[in-house]
Parts: C-alpha cells; structure tokens; sequence
C-alpha cells in the first residue's frame, strides 16, 4: 500500500526521491527513510528485421507534458489531469487499451479496479511491450511472458483470507528502491488496489510488487494484499521490465 510526498535529489544523473511506502505489505515493517524512484528508460530497439520480430504484447503510453489530460470519450470531456511526473518521480505511464484515430483508450491506476479513460495519441509516447506478467492468488507464484510465452516462474507471498491480492488486468506505475529492508531493492508500483483497505498506512491501498527480509513468506498468502518475491527476482525483473507492463493477477 502506497503513501506519497515528494522531494529531489541527485543520484548519478537525475533521480527523484520519494516516500512512497508500500506500507500495506509487511506488517511489522516501519519504513524509516523514502525510497528512490529508478530512472525510466524504454527498451532501445536492435536491428533485428521486422519481419522475424514477434508481435509486441502490449503499448504503453507515457505523457510528453507535464500534465496529461484524461478525456471520457474521444472528444468528450475532460474528467482528469494527471501530473507528469508522478508524485514519485517516475515518468506518468499507461496501459493502452485501444485506439480509436487520433485518440488512445488507456488504463488507469485509480480505483475502482479497472478503470479506463481517453488520451489524445499526440499528448504521449508509445512503446511496443514484450513483456507481460500473470500472478496466481491460488499457488502463489507469478510468471513472467515474453510475446505470450511463459519464460519462467517464480514463487511469491500474496494476500491473505483477510486481506487478498485483487484480481484483474493492472500494469506496472513506477519502479522504486525503497530505504527499508522489509520491502527489499527494489518495489514496482502497480495500477490495482485493495479490495478491502481503502487506505493503509497514510496511503490508499494501492498494490506493489516487492522483495522482502521474510524469505519464509514466498510462497504463502502471507501479505496485506501486495506480491512479494524473493530479493534475487525482484532484482530481476527491476533489470527487464519497463513501466506499462501489463499484469494480470487471477
């Protein structure tokens, strides 16, 4: 679960620090300084032909202002204007849903679960997506795809019976290193929220995808609803994935 104020600072070229605290996830777990938003960079394309490149999974959408206004239909009116860069430091991103000429139906990261709005195409950048990730509440583990195909597996803690990991089609937001060693190095941000906790912590019950300091937790529901892996793998897919990436969690 999420709470936010905003501060700079300089960590190799620019970075921005934030206290976005996944306080939700580990009960016993005080975060005592703000963790550091990672420096968004998009996957740089090779020179593979486009002919043998397989199909991109998803496109994100990332804002070229600093606002991005969020529309309820093409044309429609305006509902939202989001702030570019978020309150972490990372670069405002979306899910792209679907197109319809000049304008982008993207996903949100706002509650209710699952909820969707219009951008102008000319107001962001687009990105083809590789990637995707799929979580299972029931065993406790989540996949990594590429194009649609399984690659690997890891085990992971979720939500408990009191508290569960939320079921839908989510994307990741922003990618931090948090201070605290409860959440491990590193904790992505994703667009879903609890079902249960409409705040936690002093945030609003948004998910993360996180390590922890309790290796005996992988593989249990152990959680208040955020997606615990193991420090190795988190550090893993900190190193992969670009913010946008779609997760489903059934």
């Amino acid at each position: 679960m999420l709470s936010r104020t905003t501060a700079s600072v300089s960590v190799g070229a620019v970075a921005l620090l934030s206290s976005l605290l996944l306080a939700g996830c580990s009960p016993a777990a005080t975060p005592d300084a703000a963790p550091s938003a990672i420096a968004e960079t998009q996957p740089t394309a090779d020179s593979t032909p486009a002919a043998s490149t397989p199909a991109a999974t998803a496109t994100s959408a990332t804002a070229t202002g600093a606002t991005l206004d969020v529309y309820d239909e093409p044309g429609g009116s305006v509902t939202a204007t989001l702030r570019n860069p978020q309150e972490s430091g990372a670069p405002l991103t979306l899910l792209v849903a679907a197109t319809r000429g000049d304008w982008l139906q993207v996903h949100l990261a706002q509650r209710p679960n699952g909820s969707t709005g219009w951008v102008k195409a000319d107001a962001v950048l687009q990105h083809s997506l590789e990637y995707s990730l799929d979580a299972s509440t029931e065993d406790n583990t989540l996949t990594l795809l590429k194009n649609g195909h399984p690659v690997k597996t890891f085990r992971a803690a979720t939500g408990t019976g009191g508290t569960p990991t939320p079921h839908g089609a989510f994307f990741l937001t922003e990618l931090l290193q948090p201070t605290n060693e409860g959440y491990g190095p590193y904790a992505f941000g994703l667009s879903a929220f609890s079902d249960v906790l409409s705040s936690f912590g002093g945030g609003p019950g948004q998910i993360g995808l996180h390590g922890t300091d309790d290796a005996d937790s992988i593989g249990r529901s152990a959680s208040h609803g955020c997606i615990r892996l193991s420090n190795t793998d988190i550090t893993e897919l900190a190193s992969l994935l670009p913010l946008g990436t779609p997760v489903t969690i059934r």
